[in-house]
């Protein structure tokens, strides 16, 4: 019953992801009976040995040898030709899963909001997406192969053996049983451990990932001794968990030796008597030995398989939570624009309609972005990240945000393009509430520079490409020279062609920062959020970068946070934050006169 529940949870999440196999339908197929064919003619093989001997042997036959020899080359050669075609067309059916399931599941991670992917973590993500999806790989090739093939084998030759002699073959009757608990009763040990193994593994490559990201600064601060310690406590942990469960598996082809060489002897030792009584031949005997020899085989294989198929179903279940894992953010889908209606807008309205004429009026709002008392609590948090929130900001205004460390800087900017839903109240772009766009329409209003400057492998032309697909030189030299980083990249000898390594590791902290700024630019966004990205600036570039970035259009509203009075000041309003509240609003000078928040940070840093 255990064993069946077991099978049943974990091969419901095996059975949503075969729709991945749709598009080989034929491969699996033709893979099992390819693989039933090699075994038919397998089962051959011992009786052709028993007329060798019987006949041949015995009579001194050699012709008869010779004849039943290559009678046995011939079975061999056909058995050979369809393993093989049976294991291509087994391969291209799992590979062919597997990577439509690693499309499907990439696709599916990039459709999740900030707070999902945070729910999950990225070392956990990075292992379903390999570690898990290659573990599922194996297990629909190993089905494929030998699924089928293995009990047709063992049931075949004991089927065989009883047309042999009926009393000798009873011994089959108990071994096959006797072995079926065994392999069975390993399996359901070691399902529930392998799901331990892979959680484990997930917490070595996490901390894996951590001292990759981190090397420079786990060097810096010479912490190397104290993260291998750590490393080599995750890792002994894994290695624990892996030869328990290893050694609980390797119980398999010990025991199965066991009962099938007991069984060999009983079966030798019956044969005996009854060749002595004449009731069967030696011949005979030998293909009954040859057939519990097959089962043995088959029997090991089949055990490596249940242990195979026990990590692929963990491993699935693993998979199939990522994709029972759905976004809470719900984007409103633009409808077709082959399909739109004449005389409609783009949303299915008409434009003499009541929605139509509060679409318009919202898009001629004098505010860029209006917070109306918002909060936001992130899942899993006990209190709020931000309280109460009530601004309004104009078109072509620049707003600078500040505050300590946590007082919800980044929290508050990532509710414009809409990475976190607030939890109560609303945040409006143009007069419209952000959850009324669709994700395109909201996002290419639109640049943000996160805290953390990211760049991709490429070139510098390619990088610039994410901010707009289109962008000529013209407009990337533009978008260089307002964001400070046009001086170095004149200074490259491929100029705009010059390669980026992985995460720009050829770039100083301050270029990376400037070519992110440039990104965001090139798309000439109606918002532009820089939170924090110009930290790494000393304070002349910074000051120029925030010259260049207020006379970049009328029209630009952007926002500025940073932990520098000396970046905002010249900000039109300056919002202070104090643990998620605003705890001033207002210009320079009159948060001078009114905040104490604001004139701690500023006379800190003057």
């Amino acid at each position: 019953m255990k064993i069946e529940l077991l099978f049943c949870v974990e091969g419901i999440a095996m059975k949503k992801l075969l729709v991945f196999l749709k598009d080989y339908k034929k491969e699996t197929v033709l893979a099992p009976l390819f693989k039933m064919l090699e075994a038919g003619f397998e089962l051959f093989v011992p009786l052709v040995m028993a007329a060798v001997i019987d006949r041949g042997i015995a009579q001194s036959d050699i012709s008869y040898v010779l004849k039943m020899g290559g009678v046995l080359v011939m079975l061999g050669l056909i058995g050979l030709t369809c393993s093989i075609t049976a294991q291509y067309f087994a391969a291209k059916a799992a590979v062919g899963f597997s990577t439509g399931l690693k499309h499907a599941l990439f696709e599916h991670i990039e459709s999740l909001s900030f707070t999902e992917i945070d729910t999950l973590g990225t070392s956990t993500m990075i292992t379903r997406m390999t570690s898990d999806a290659n573990q599922v790989q194996n297990g629909i090739n190993m089905v494929l192969r030998l699924f089928l093939r293995s009990p047709f084998i063992v049931f075949g030759a004991m089927v065989m053996a009883f047309t042999i002699d009926v009393k000798a073959a009873l011994v089959f009757a108990v071994a096959i049983p006797l072995l079926s608990v065994v392999v069975f009763g390993i399996m359901m040990i070691t399902m529930p451990l392998y799901k331990k193994v892979q959680a484990g593994l997930d917490q070595v490559l996490g901390r894996t990932r951590e001292n990759l990201t981190g090397v420079r600064v786990i060097r810096a601060f010479h912490k190397e001794e104290q993260e291998m310690e750590a490393f080599e406590k995750s890792n002994s942990a894994l290695t624990h968990m892996q030869l328990f469960v290893g050694k609980i598996s390797a119980l398999t082809n010990p025991v199965t030796y066991i009962i099938v060489n007991v069984a060999t002897i009983s079966l030798i030792y019956t044969g005996a008597v009854r060749v002595d009584t004449g009731y069967i031949t030696q011949g005979e005997v030998v293909a009954l030995v040859n057939y519990m020899s097959q089962i043995l085989i088959e029997l090991v294989k089949l055990a490596n398989l249940i242990i195979t198929i026990t990590k692929a179903l963990a491993c699935a279940n693993r998979i199939q939570s990522v994709f029972e894992l759905h976004s809470g953010m719900e984007w409103k889908q633009p409808q077709a624009v082959g399909k739109q209606e004449e005389g409609t807008y783009s949303d299915g309205v008409s434009p003499d309609s009541g929605t139509a004429r509060e679409m318009t009026q919202a898009g001629t709002s004098p505010y860029a972005v209006e917070f109306d008392h918002v909060g936001l609590t992130y899942q899993g948090a006990g209190a709020e990240s931000l309280s109460d929130i009530d601004f309004k900001a104009e078109r072509g205004q620049t707003i600078g945000i500040i505050g300590g460390t946590g007082s919800g800087k980044s929290s508050l900017v990532h509710l414009i393009p809409r990475f976190y839903d607030a939890s109560r109240g609303s945040v409006k772009i143009d007069g419209r509430d952000v959850k009324d766009y669709g994700m395109e329409e909201l996002r290419n209003k639109i640049g943000i520079v996160m805290q953390k400057a990211v760049l991709f492998q490429g070139t510098i032309r390619e990088n610039l490409s994410w901010g707009k697909p289109d962008a000529t030189t013209e407009e990337m030299n533009r978008a260089l020279e307002i964001s400070q980083a046009k001086e170095f990249v004149d200074t490259k000898p491929k100029g705009l062609e010059e390669p980026v390594a992985q995460g720009g590791k050829n770039l100083s902290g301050g270029q990376r920062q400037r070519l992110t700024i440039a990104r965001a630019v090139v798309k000439q966004p109606e918002i532009l959020i820089l939170d924090d990205s110009a930290s790494a600036l000393d304070y002349a570039t910074d000051a120029r970068l925030r010259k260049a970035v207020r006379e970049m259009g009328e029209g630009t509203t952007v926002f500025i946070v940073s932990q520098r009075t000396s970046s905002i000041q010249y900000a039109d309003q300056i919002i202070v934050l104090e643990d998620g509240r605003i705890a001033g609003i207002g210009t320079h000078e009159e948060l001078l006169q009114s905040c104490e928040v604001y004139q701690e940070i500023h006379y800190s840093q003057m």
